[in-house]
């Protein structure tokens, strides 16, 4: 049994967990960090939403609810990275972006990835002094 200092942090009972080798998110210290969060609902898997704004409605709602399992809020994310598979959709998910997050904003980045039929992926990292 290994020593680790870090735990890992699920959604309630009723979500399925990750087919992925992976957890939701991790508990690190005065850190959380949460994997990337996709557009599907957590109960069913189904995608939601067929443009980069609904699905960067759904990430972020999905975002929020694993914050909360780890007891953190979106005012506490101190860095995110998005994903998105058309870099020309930076400005319809940065618009989002200021409406989800208020000044200062986290640190973020963007990148173009390709990401197996979805439009738009974001990790996340919270800080939560103990």
């Amino acid at each position: 049994m290994s020593d680790r200092s870090w735990s890992p942090v699920f959604l309630p009972a009723d979500v399925p967990l990750p087919t992925g080798a992976y957890s939701p998110a991790v508990r690190a210290g005065d850190c959380l960090y949460v994997s990337g969060q996709v557009p599907r609902n957590v109960h069913t898997g189904a995608l939601v939403g067929t443009t980069v704004e609904e699905q960067a409605h759904q990430v972020l709602g999905n975002l929020r609810d694993v914050l909360a399992a780890g007891g953190a809020t979106l005012a506490d994310v101190v860095a995110a990275t998005i994903y998105l598979t058309n870099e020309e959709d930076w400005g319809a998910v940065n618009d989002i972006w200021k409406g989800a997050f208020s000044l200062p904003y986290p640190s973020r980045t963007t990148v173009g990835a390709r990401l197996r039929g979805i439009l738009i992926e974001v990790s996340a990292v919270a800080y939560l002094p103990r």
